[in-house]
């Protein structure tokens, strides 16, 4: 459930914070703040104020988005364009270094038991499923578009359970308590380089149809000048020679600032299921 602007939230955050949890593995805290620390660093060459030393890790991502004095923080795509939709600012969206992006893209890979014998998505029928939330793109509204077209009486799956992250969707993958799951391209890659064990005894079956991956945003209501100075500051630190590394290791290969209408194929694959009367997968 999203956050509200309220007055206790307003006490809660009474100055500018910052979060970057989207991919925020344990193993890349530490490069996580090198690369907020030169991010901060270019915003205030960029003439920003209060800008945060650190990042905040302990709000929930609604109390970060909620939060009155947002500076920068990533957010989901489908949920920019659907429950925040004017509750955010869109600032840009970046380009990952990963498989399964292209461009500003990404997707999500379906994935199973390696030692499932499945060869195609039909096959999976009746099939136990694992999402990481409903109001996830990645997880959850990639998938129920891809399966829509074949679901029966509103029904393409066994069974349906949330997991409350992609990690925790693998897990039960591995230990036999689901058969498939959607996971992001990007956390799939970050797993992959820093945590192996995390996919060992599961494989790709296939891919979900690309979008524009998640984007940075500040709180609604920025002026254009502070969003402009906010642009300016995400490619001032992406160009640093000094974070080259950091950017290397999050994956990060750069910024493209889109149309906000880029991200409305998110809702059109929501609508198109919904066309289909497959509703298994909604909250």
């Amino acid at each position: 459930m999203a956050v509200p602007f309220s007055p206790s939230n307003e006490n809660r955050y009474p100055t500018p914070v910052a979060g970057l949890s989207m991919y925020d593995l344990p193993e890349l805290r530490a490069v996580g703040d090198l690369w907020w620390s030169g991010l901060a660093r270019a915003f205030r060459a960029e003439g920003i104020d209060e800008v945060p030393d650190r990042l905040d890790r302990v709000a929930s991502l609604e109390a970060l988005w909620g939060a009155p004095h947002l500076l920068l923080a990533q957010t989901c795509g489908y949920q920019l364009m659907g429950e925040w939709a004017g509750r955010l600012e869109y600032l840009a969206t970046p380009r990952y270094a990963a498989p399964g992006c292209q461009g500003a893209g990404y997707c999500s890979w379906i994935v199973i038991r390696a030692a499932c014998p499945v060869n195609d998505l039909e096959e999976l029928r009746g099939a136990r499923c694992v999402i990481n939330s409903h109001g996830s793109h990645s997880g959850c509204n990639a998938l129920r578009a891809l399966v829509a077209p074949l679901a029966r009486d509103g029904r393409f799956f066994g069974s349906v359970q949330v997991s409350g992250s992609h990690t925790g969707s693998l897990a039960l993958l591995q230990n036999d308590l689901a058969d498939v799951t959607a996971i992001d391209c990007v956390t799939y890659a970050l797993l992959g380089r820093y945590r192996p064990d995390a996919l060992a005894g599961t494989r790709i079956l296939t891919r979900t149809r690309s979008v524009p991956s998640l984007p940075y945003a500040t709180r609604a209501g920025a002026s254009p000048d502070f969003i402009r100075r906010l642009r300016a500051g995400l490619c001032r630190a992406n160009s640093a020679p000094a974070l080259a590394d950091a950017c290397d290791a999050l994956l990060l290969a750069g910024f493209e600032v889109l149309s906000l209408a880029s991200y409305e194929c998110t809702l059109q694959m929501a609508s198109d299921a919904a066309r289909c009367s497959y509703r298994e997968l909604d909250s």
